[in-house]
């Protein structure tokens, strides 16, 4: 029954991506798939089976169900390209009952105090730097989850999410969106197992543009004009396996391994093919007496092209630490945004505080 859910889930995602890919375009609300959580980013986002957490509200749903306090709040924050564009996420998350949790998360990445130079020339064509604005372009992501478990089926987790996305660039355009998630957890014999449909219903987003403010600009430098338009965010299914060990009575081990799969054609990724593009990563953490944590990760597997040797095979490694007091837990992890053709690695920083 398990593996036809898993089945299931994977065929829906499928038919979902084949009919929305003639019209959607490959990358969209990138934005929200960087990831949340100093622990789950140092273990290159491996958390599809074993988040257990409030950022589950990201990961997968379903893990908020192994939350073992009323309520848990957790805070993140990061910096890219040299502290050019800043990433920041907020959780809550509450037991109902002993069935049920729901939680709220907020994700901004942002570029902010963008120069406008549209009026640096004043009427007599000299410069007036005092002329200058600025605006930012920011991506806001908003999400409602909420998990139950199956209590005829033993073992078994779900859970749902229900987004709601805005994004600006100063005043010259926004967009509204919104779309839903579904994941499910489930444990055997010491074994974790999950399933997270991505955009399952597809994510669309209503761009607006406020042409009356770059017309006049745009025609001077021979560029289209930029029409309303609808961007369709298409299905991704992630599938993921892990376990925990006890090495001895102080020191405990995790691995896990994801794998991203996604409908939309050939992807720079491991396993290509015109069907489907798998993205595999893994994750390792190493913990002493649950308060000193190690952690690592390898994933993102790309093929670059470099001028001397053609193209080479590259892959994105993680690293991060954690401390743990009572309920209160603290992370760091060094990473970077994806790009592999050079070395964009930043500092990520949670919080996360558990409450009765």
């Amino acid at each position: 029954m398990y593996v036809a859910i898993f089945i299931l889930l994977y065929v829906f995602a499928g038919q979902i991506e084949s009919q929305a890919q003639v019209i959607a375009p490959k990358y969209s609300n990138e934005f929200l798939s960087i990831g949340v959580g100093a622990r789950a980013l140092a273990m290159s986002g491996v958390q599809t089976a074993t988040v257990e957490d409030v950022t589950a509200g990201y990961w997968n749903p379903a893990g908020l169900l192994s939350l073992k306090t009323k309520y848990e709040i957790g805070l993140m924050h990061s910096e890219y390209f040299a502290g050019i564009a800043k990433y920041d996420y907020a959780g809550f998350a509450t037991r109902l009952d002993s069935a049920s949790v729901l939680a709220l998360s907020g994700i901004r990445f942002g570029v902010d105090d963008i120069a406008d130079t549209r009026f640096l020339y004043d009427a007599n064509g000299a410069i007036n730097y005092n002329n200058i604005r600025f605006f930012s372009a920011a991506d806001y992501g908003f999400i409602l989850s909420y998990a139950r478990s199956i209590r005829s089926l033993r073992g078994l987790k779900t859970g749902a999410n229900f987004k709601v996305i805005h994004r600006v660039v100063g005043q010259f355009a926004n967009a509204w969106g919104f779309g839903m998630d579904a994941g499910i957890q489930y444990e055997r014999k010491g074994w974790r197992m999950g399933a997270m449909a991505r955009d399952v219903t597809s994510t669309f987003n209503a761009w607006s543009h406020n042409t009356a403010l770059v017309r006049d600009v745009y025609i001077q430098t021979g560029n289209n004009i930029p029409e309303n338009s609808v961007e369709i965010t298409v299905p991704k299914l992630i599938l993921g396996l892990g376990r925990k060990f006890n090495i001895s009575k102080k020191i405990g081990l995790f691995t896990g391994m994801d794998m991203a799969n996604t409908f939309d054609g050939k992807r720079n990724v491991l396993l290509k093919s015109k069907l489907i593009s798998v993205d595999p990563s893994a994750g390792i953490e190493v913990h002493y007496k649950q308060i000193i944590f190690l952690r690592g990760g390898v994933g993102n597997y790309q093929r670059i092209k470099d001028f001397e040797k053609g193209q080479i095979a590259r892959v994105r490694p993680t690293f991060g630490v954690g401390v743990k007091i009572n309920k209160f837990s603290i992370d760091y992890a060094l990473t970077d945004i994806g790009n592999l053709s050079e070395e964009l690695y930043s500092n990520v920083f949670s919080l996360k505080l558990a409450l009765n």
